[in-house]
């Protein structure tokens, strides 16, 4: 079987108009795909920047697959939320990224976005917190139901990874 290694790290993120930001991340991947060692989901820690707006998480990101097809490549779904003085967590952003597909250290931007709900939805957000958050986590990158949805930009999750693979010209993929 075709193998792939993806070691990196989230670095942080920028441009949220909130701060005391943390991230919870997870990789999902086809059927094809078997997960030989690492973890699949992770959670970074809360940051509050104090000079300039980025966040810094350098959360690190250490997976290995096995693959017996190229369907289903891996994408990395990403949840920014942010932390008030009382503990509360509130969204800040959904956003989702695919796993470069050639060998080297890759720079990644991911886009992040959140819905907005109705006006009574959005008032509460503003004085109470919380605000509508998505039941499935797959409508994040299944363009279908997201384009129905009434969003608002969030900021940018910077990542670095480094991708390794092996096997791949046994079954006829140029690398």
């Amino acid at each position: 079987m075709a193998e792939v290694h993806v070691i990196g790290q989230i670095m942080g993120a920028t441009g949220f108009s909130e701060s005391s930001l943390f991230c919870k991340w997870g990789i999902h991947t086809g059927a094809a795909w078997k997960l030989l060692s690492g973890v699949r989901e992770g959670q970074t820690q809360v940051d509050t920047p104090q000079i300039g707006d980025m966040a810094y998480w350098s959360h690190p990101i250490d997976l290995h697959f096995a693959t017996k097809g190229l369907q289903g490549w891996p994408r990395l779904h990403l949840q920014v939320w942010s932390q008030d003085s009382f503990g509360r967590c509130q969204l800040a952003g959904y956003g989702f990224c695919h796993v470069p597909s050639s060998p080297g250290t890759h720079q990644l931007d991911c886009p992040t976005w959140r819905p907005l709900g109705s006006w009574r939805e959005q008032l509460a957000r503003a004085f109470v917190g919380g605000g509508p958050q998505l039941l499935h986590g797959d409508a994040v990158y299944s363009g279908a139901d997201r384009y129905r949805l009434h969003t608002a930009a969030g900021g940018t999750v910077h990542l670095e990874l480094g991708l390794l693979l092996r096997h791949f010209d046994r079954y006829g993929v140029e690398c």
